[in-house]
């Protein structure tokens, strides 16, 4: 998903800044952990009505391009 900017937005006034659906308080952190511990994208959908599959390829995309820039500082 090259458009996860549409979906994702990061506003210090809600969850302490966590970058988070638009729209929800539903943050990018709570949907990994979802899916980590084996819900399905249907499961996720159906206990949380407000997102769609979209959002959860949003969460997705967003966390792999923040693992791809992340960076690690070395000390000597």
């Amino acid at each position: 998903m090259d458009n996860w900017q549409e979906r994702i937005s990061i506003n210090p006034d809600i969850r302490f800044g966590k970058p988070c659906i638009k729209g929800t308080r539903i943050t990018v952190g709570d949907i990994l952990a979802w899916l980590s511990h084996g819900m399905t994208h249907d499961a996720i959908v159906e206990d949380f009505p407000e997102l769609g599959d979209i959002d959860i390829l949003a969460a997705l995309a967003y966390a792999s391009q923040r693992e791809q820039t992340a960076k690690i500082l070395a000390t000597p």
